[in-house]
Parts: C-alpha cells; sequence; structure tokens
C-alpha cells in the first residue's frame, strides 16, 4: 500500500473533481450519521509526505487492540519500524536483482513481521521528522537518495559485490547510513515509564502475540478456504492471507466490530465514491445503474427517475441506494486494474445514515483532513467492493468461519 505514491493523497484532500463540484452547486441535504458501535482508538496521526499508511495503519491497530485488552494507550514508532522494513526490502530487491520493487509502500504482513523480529520502540524514542526539524515525515528528498542508491547496487557491474571485514555487504553500511540520516538511528535499549527496555522486550511488555492475527482477503481466482499470495507489488515478502467468499468475509468484519474487535483494513480509494472536497470523509457506492421502477413515491423511485449523470451528483450530496457486489464484481474489477492496493487504515466502528445505509467508522493517517478530524464512513457497499485484506484476531472470527479456515 503505498497510495499512488501520495500524490493521490494531496489530490483527494485538496482537490475537488468536476463530478464533486457540479454536486456542490446543488442544495445538499447532507449526511448524518448514528453511531451504532465505536471501539476506542488512539489518537489520528499524519503519515505526511510518506507513503507508510501501511505503517500507521498496522501500528493503530495494534494500539487498538491494546485498549481491548484492557491495556494503557500507547504510541508505537512508524519510523522504527519503516526503517527495519527498508533494510529487508532493500536485502530482497537486490537478492531478486530488481524483481521485487523497492518504494514507501508496503503492507500489514511488514509490520507484523518486524514485530515478530525486531520488536517496538515508543514515538518519543524515534520520532517522524525528527531528522530535518519537523514533527511529519516528508519522504521526498529520502526517496530520491535511497532508491537510486539501491537501483545502482542492482545494476552493479562488478563480478561481486564488496564486503566488510564481518562478510556485511558494504552497499547494506551504506544503506544504514542514509536511513539513519533521514529517518533517524534505530535505539539498542530505552527507558520506558522508568524501566529499561530492548525494543524486543518492550513488545514483549505489551502482551501482543502476532500469531492471534490473521490475514484474510475475498478473490474469486483462488480456492476459497485457502491461503495464498495476495498478488500486489507491496507484497514483497509474499505474505499469504485466507480467502474468503464476499459474504462471509463481509461476516467476518461484521462480528469483529459487534465483538468489541477492531479491524486493520487494507483498500482502494482511489474509487469516485470515495468523495473529495466538501464531502470528504465519506466512502459510498451509488446503485448509479438500479433500474428498479416498483416502488412508486419512494426514494428508490426518484432516485431512478434520474438520470445516470444526476444519479452520481445527487450521490455525492445526500445518502442514496447503494450497489451490492458479488464475487464476480469484485474479481473483475481486480482482474482489470480498477480495483488496486492504496491505502492502509483502522475500522473501529459503524454507524448508520438517515437512509439506514450501514458505514464502517475509520480511522484515517491523514490528520484531521476530511469533514470528521481525521474520521471516515465508508459504506458497507463500499467496503465490500473495494477491500483488498483485512487484519483481525482470529478470535473475532465466527466460529463456523474459523472451523472453515482451520484455525484454532
Amino acid at each position: 500500500m503505498r497510495f499512488k505514491h501520495l500524490i493521490l493523497a494531496a489530490a483527494m484532500i485538496a482537490s475537488v473533481p468536476a463530478f464533486a463540484q457540479e454536486a456542490t452547486e446543488t442544495e445538499e441535504e447532507g449526511y448524518k450519521f448514528e453511531v451504532i458501535k465505536e471501539l476506542p482508538i488512539t489518537p489520528v496521526k499524519d503519515q505526511n509526505m510518506a507513503g507508510t499508511c501501511w505503517c500507521y495503519s498496522s501500528l493503530g491497530f495494534f494500539e487498538a487492540e491494546l485498549l481491548r485488552m484492557g491495556k494503557p494507550e500507547y504510541d508505537f514508532s512508524e519510523m522504527y519500524i519503516v526503517y527495519k522494513t527498508y533494510q529487508d526490502r532493500a536485502d530482497k530487491a537486490v537478492r531478486t536483482h530488481g524483481d521485487v520493487s523497492f518504494s514507501q509502500g508496503g503492507s500489514f504482513g511488514d509490520v507484523i513481521y518486524a514485530i515478530r523480529h525486531y520488536g517496538l520502540v515508543p514515538d518519543v524514542e524515534m520520532r517522524a521528522g525528527q531528522m530535518h526539524g519537523d514533527s511529519l515525515s516528508d519522504f521526498s528528498e529520502f526517496s530520491s537518495v535511497c532508491n537510486p542508491f539501491i537501483d545502482g547496487v542492482i545494476k552493479c557491474k562488478t563480478l561481486q559485490l564488496g564486503t566488510d571485514e564481518n562478510h556485511t555487504p558494504l552497499w547494506k553500511n551504506a544503506l544504514n547510513g542514509i536511513l539513519d540520516a533521514y529517518l533517524g538511528t534505530c535505539p539498542e535499549t530505552f527507558v520506558y515509564e522508568g524501566k529499561e527496555y530492548t525494543p524486543q522486550s518492550f513488545a514483549a511488555s505489551t502482551g501482543l502475540n502476532m500469531d492471534d492475527y490473521v490475514n484474510l482477503a475475498s478473490f474469486a481466482h483462488q480456492p476459497w478456504y485457502e491461503p495464498f499470495v495476495i498478488e500486489v507489488q507491496d507484497n514483497w515478502r509474499w505474505g499469504t492471507a485466507y480467502n474468503l467468499p464476499i459474504d462471509e468475509f463481509m461476516a467476518v468484519m461484521n462480528n469483529a466490530i459487534d465483538k468489541g474487535y477492531p479491524i486493520a483494513w487494507g483498500a482502494d480509494v482511489s474509487e469516485r465514491g470515495w468523495l473529495r472536497g466538501k464531502m470528504s470523509g465519506i466512502c459510498v457506492l451509488p446503485d448509479i445503474k438500479n433500474e428498479s421502477t416498483d416502488k412508486a413515491g419512494t426514494d428508490y423511485a426518484h432516485w431512478n427517475g434520474l438520470s445516470a449523470a444526476d444519479r452520481q451528483k445527487e450521490a455525492m450530496s445526500k445518502p442514496t441506494p447503494q450497489r451490492w457486489v458479488n464475487d464476480q464484481d469484485r474479481i473483475d474489477a481486480y482482474n482489470n486494474y480498477e480495483t488496486t492496493d492504496d491505502h492502509g487504515m483502522v475500522i473501529y466502528g459503524k454507524a448508520k445514515d438517515q437512509m439506514g445505509n450501514e458505514y464502517f467508522m475509520v480511522k484515517n493517517s491523514w490528520g484531521e483532513a476530511g469533514n470528521y478530524n481525521g474520521i471516515w464512513y465508508a459504506s458497507e457497499a463500499f467496503v465490500r467492493y473495494k477491500t483488498m485484506n483485512i487484519i483481525v484476531h482470529k478470535d473475532a472470527l465466527p466460529k463456523d468461519i474459523k472451523k472453515k479456515l482451520g484455525i484454532k
């Protein structure tokens, strides 16, 4: 997940596409939400100019998990996880002679792997932006330096790459220098609330167990109920996800929130239903093609009496009927590049609008952008169509689905 290299991020927050501009010219009734269930979360952060949503969302998810477990509020360092992940991804890119992409993007699996192998540190020990005197990340210069460096190692024409006296490749020492300069130095030990920790002992002290979490997806080109590798560039570790039909996949999501479990959510946010401009903070999948005519005098009849263009306008300004996709719709969109691996977020609640459409409440990582101070409302129909994968605690799965997957 890299969120379209952040160019799209700026557009989504700051620009207003033509269809949204037209909608604001009409009288807007607006969306009114009633919370159904809301779980505790830590404060919204701002990834700023860094394609590291995968890290912000994963750590936000685990912070919410600790709140669910009755633990105190934690604030983990994203840059520590990013540093360790960059080291691993560079190694994989070099070993595969560039066949694995090297970029800012990543996956939930990267964070799970990093916590399991490298631990965690508090944010105060390694803050975003600290190396250039800011409180926010800006990877513009960093990527301009780091990416060509790794590309140069891959394309090196020497017969063999150099090593130091410890047999460590010299390029790895040079990479560490770049990471130290732009991200900060990873602490070997630190003091937290009066006690000294290593990153590994600190992670262990939280009570988080990475074996308790499962990766789920829903794509019909792979066998159901079996793990498979999600074929996206940022899944460079080739991590697997259990594959569920979309109805059962959504049952897991609803059951998780109902039972008090947050969700790490990976999704495509380039869809037009991810509203921009004055409507920023809402994600919908309007049923533009709905042709039903048997509900005279109802909202549906009004909706079906509009042209496709007018339906699109109205969908931007107030609740409308939603489109409900099936497994074939999802795989068609994935196959033709309409559904892409864009962005990672945290789902922590459910709400409904005045029409009765249900939404998932989403914690984003763009600061207080949008109309709801960094919170988004994603309709269940949108989530059903545009989800790439999720991470949840295994106990969030309904018992029958858990049994089908062979998870204990």
